[in-house]
């Protein structure tokens, strides 16, 4: 599995814009055979920043895989407008130092 990280800085009056065009493109990396996860988290100290982090099923599954596909030309159709937006794009694989913990919900 990779993970890509990629940073946006985004001036306030597109945010709004920004957040909806990557709802929109959302659908092409659940189609995607690649993808196994991705979100969009924006910086609370400064909120022009922005991170999109996705999981790749392999090194190869999104540079050959995703983006020679049908989903990536609908996805990048809505994310085009922000590629010159892009602060740093990274792909890195996981270090055997990870965790998660399960949260349940009390109702």
């Amino acid at each position: 599995m990779i993970v890509e990280y990629t940073r946006y800085k985004i001036d306030s009056e597109r945010q709004g814009q920004f957040i909806a065009d990557f709802e929109n493109a959302a659908p092409s990396l659940v189609a995607s055979e690649h993808c196994l996860t991705y979100e969009l988290a924006q910086c609370t100290e400064d909120t022009s920043c922005f991170i999109l982090r996705l999981e790749w099923d392999s090194e190869e599954g999104h540079p050959k895989g995703f983006r020679s596909s049908a989903e990536f030309k609908s996805f990048f159709a809505h994310v085009r407008p922000y590629v010159n937006d892009i602060e740093e794009m990274r792909h890195n694989q996981l270090s055997r130092v990870t965790g998660r913990k399960e949260h349940s919900i009390v109702k």
